[in-house]
């Protein structure tokens, strides 16, 4: 059965989009779960996400599932139906598709991924519930050219403009292609999930219509970056395709823009909590629409 939004309001317990840049420390924990519950991340996995925000897994899919799922995502990047589809973001100068949205309800391929337990199981024993995907994509770096994510908290956005109360969210990215020191690979601070960034300015009418593009509400000073990353540096996650990076929902991240003959597309997964639903925006004239921030609250089984 279909669970659907309802119009609660809880206190708002990370104020943001205000008239200056705030720090402030994290009032939620960060893994759910009591020690040793089990699933899919072992020990070692959850203490790293625990300190450090992040953990990696070398190997979370075989040749053979790269092979389908990179099937998939190229099939779908070549849809004449999909690139006028909203769900579709393309790049603002090449035009290439840079990212498609909603992609477990587009595709049956990716429908599968997000119920795999080896990727559904590591969400709930994160998030110490049932768990609903809040947004799924594909991310395209075509070689020559492709554009980077600036730095920015992900809870930041999906509590600001999506409504999430909590941060009881987390993300996986699924490597497609190798994911190389050069080719615009996913950068993190280690510890700055610990510290909620609260950004200045206001949030335009529509912004998903511009930021799934190029952020720019909600995104950091140069000053509050340094800051954060002063004390661990900056981790560079590469990998092989198949790898898997799962990231707490206010991570600080961001990558580059990918100069390389060297394709990098990955498959992005986010889970939310059941007991953390998304409300009201708690900074944003309206709610986004639900293939970047989801309504439809239903357990992945």
């Amino acid at each position: 059965m279909t669970t659907l939004y309802n119009h609660r309001r809880t206190t708002d317990l990370y104020p943001t989009r205000g008239t200056s840049e705030a720090m402030m420390p994290r009032h939620d924990p960060v893994v759910w779960s009591p020690p040793g519950t089990p699933g899919p991340l072992g020990r070692a996995g959850l203490l790293d996400f625990e300190r450090a925000g992040f953990t990696t897994v070398d190997a979370l899919l075989s040749s053979d599932e790269v092979a389908l799922y990179r099937a998939e995502l190229d099939r779908l990047v070549r849809d004449p139906a999909i690139r006028a589809d909203e769900r579709a973001v393309v790049e603002p100068t090449s035009r290439d598709i840079r990212s498609v949205f909603e992609v477990h309800r587009i595709s049956d391929v990716f429908a599968s991924l997000v119920r795999d337990e080896r990727v559904v199981g590591a969400a709930r024993q994160l998030l110490g519930s049932d768990v609903y995907v809040h947004q799924s994509r594909i991310n395209v770096k075509p070689g020559f050219g492709a554009s980077g994510f600036y730095w920015h908290s992900d809870f930041e956005t999906w509590h600001a403009e999506d409504g999430l109360p909590r941060m009881r969210a987390a993300s996986v990215s699924i490597a497609l292609t190798d994911n190389h020191a050069t080719n615009g690979s996913l950068m993190i601070i280690p510890g700055s999930h610990q510290t909620f960034l609260s950004c200045a300015g206001a949030t335009p009418q529509d912004n998903y219509k511009t930021s799934l593009r190029m952020q720019e509400a909600g995104t950091p000073s140069n000053e509050a970056i340094t800051a954060l990353a002063e004390p661990n540096g900056i981790r560079l996650i590469t990998g092989r395709s198949g790898s898997a990076t799962w990231f707490d929902c206010n991570c600080m991240h961001g990558s580059g823009d990918n100069i390389t003959p060297y394709p990098r597309s990955n498959v992005f997964l986010v889970f939310n909590s059941v007991e953390n639903r998304a409300e009201e925006p708690f900074a944003a004239p309206a709610r986004r629409p639900a293939f970047v921030g989801a309504r439809d609250f239903t357990p992945v089984r």
